[in-house]
């Protein structure tokens, strides 16, 4: 089996259950100015060190997180175990820089991994190629880095190899000590700092040795910048099982040279911040983040929507109304989402297409002046239902659609000729039966 063929058998699930949670949560939920905050604000390790000793979050509960993300139609999740700021949400043996050795005392990503299990969904881990808090990580003159622009650390010598070992341990034990994963998602490449210079053969080799079915992102070799040689006929052995566009969706989905789709998820924030941000209140609305759901499935595509608990561990009250009602829509709909994908039909001017076999599902955004056009249909379905409450819709003709032969024509209400408003104004979902 090659190395397209076995990306393929391995994504199954995931292209299957299309929707996942994103969860950025660390030390950065204190300070509650962004992940990013120590190289906004160019703090040393013992700038940082502050909020270290006070992590406590006792009001942490996975089973209620995981509630949340069950009740919001997500089948998978992943949270951060390590991130930029090298702080390990799980009980390294080759670090003391860990949540069991903060007033928490707790390995937080082992009660994470078991809630989730507990109930039914996938579960991954995001892990940091980068690494602020190490010594050996390279400082200054690197892009990000903290300490980039201090003096002070110019011509400090950096054993990186050491780093390495470290790194490529710290993956190994996640690999090991947490049975198994679903999702292994590295963050990420830049510069010089791509590839080998992970020693990233070595390290896909081991983590294949010990978790054969785990899924692993483009980023050891990419970023949000570049999809890399996933979308080549001839990936390198760490080009990942996916990409991973972030902050966008791509315009056409994702695609290999030759035009063969390539698996692929949008990671998406709520509002502007991956990790809480106390300040950060442009929160997107739930029709968007729904529609835009809809949009990553119609190009064969998954979204991961992310959550920044704060520092009590706590999801912020505006995200969970936002998950509340993509929950809502996600029950009634959920069908025109799991196991769906690209339609091989334009994409229309009132929303999109997903299609699952023989179902078509037609998500219509915007009301139509008159009855609904769908092109190239006539003829071609066996039936209509809304598939929110699965009631009938009749396929019409009326009177002003004559000179439109090849449409097919439905309406949301009677008279079939005039205008109606539609059932959901978030999306209306129509599943189109084709002959």
């Amino acid at each position: 089996m090659n190395l397209i063929e076995a990306r393929t058998k391995r994504t199954e699930w995931w292209r299957r259950d299309r929707f996942g949670m994103f969860i950025h949560w660390g030390l950065y939920a204190i300070p509650a100015r962004g992940e990013w905050v120590r190289k906004a604000e160019s703090m040393s390790n013992e700038d940082y060190q502050p909020y270290f000793e006070e992590f406590n979050p006792t009001a942490y509960d996975p089973a209620a997180w995981a509630t949340v993300a069950k009740a919001a139609g997500m089948r998978y999740a992943v949270m951060t175990a390590k991130h930029h700021d090298g702080f390990c949400l799980f009980d390294s043996q080759l670090t003391d820089y860990k949540a069991t050795n903060t007033p928490a005392q707790r390995d937080l990503l082992r009660e994470f991994a078991d809630a989730f299990r507990a109930a039914g969904l996938k579960v991954g881990f995001y892990y940091s190629l980068i690494d602020w808090h190490h010594p050996d990580y390279p400082h200054y003159g690197d892009r990000h880095h903290p300490l980039r622009h201090d003096e002070a650390y110019k011509g400090n010598i950096h054993h990186f190899d050491r780093y390495l070992d470290y790194m490529h341990g710290q993956v190994r034990e996640l690999c090991s000590n947490y049975g198994k994963i679903d999702i292994l998602w590295f963050d990420f490449s830049y510069d010089d700092m791509i590839g080998e210079k992970w020693r990233a053969s070595e390290l896909i080799r081991m983590v294949r040795e010990l978790q054969p079915d785990v899924i692993i992102d483009n980023r050891l070799e990419a970023s949000g910048e570049n999809a890399g040689s996933i979308r080549s006929q001839n990936p390198k052995p760490y080009a990942g099982d996916f990409a991973s566009p972030e902050q966008i969706i791509p315009p056409e989905g994702i695609v290999d040279w030759q035009g063969n789709p390539v698996p692929w998820e949008a990671c998406i924030t709520m509002n502007n911040s991956w990790g809480y941000s106390a300040a950060d209140k442009n929160y997107k609305s739930a029709k968007q983040l729904i529609r835009k759901l809809v949009e990553c499935v119609s190009k064969n595509g998954n979204m991961i929507l992310n959550v920044g608990p704060n520092a009590k561990g706590l999801f912020p009250a505006e995200s969970l109304q936002l998950l509340s009602t993509i929950g809502s829509w996600m029950q009634a709909n959920g069908d025109s989402i799991y196991g769906c994908g690209r339609a091989e039909l334009p994409k229309p001017e009132w929303g999109y297409y997903t299609q699952k076999g023989n179902k078509l599902y037609a998500h219509v955004f915007e009301p139509p002046i008159g009855p609904l056009a769908l092109s190239g249909l006539r003829g071609k379905v066996k039936r209509a239902r809304l598939l929110a409450d699965g009631s009938e819709l009749k396929l019409i003709r009326p009177w002003n659609t004559f000179d439109f032969d090849d449409y097919l024509f439905i309406n949301f209400g009677t008279p079939e000729h005039l205008t109606h408003p539609l059932p959901d104004e978030i999306d209306t979902v129509v599943e189109l039966e084709l002959k």
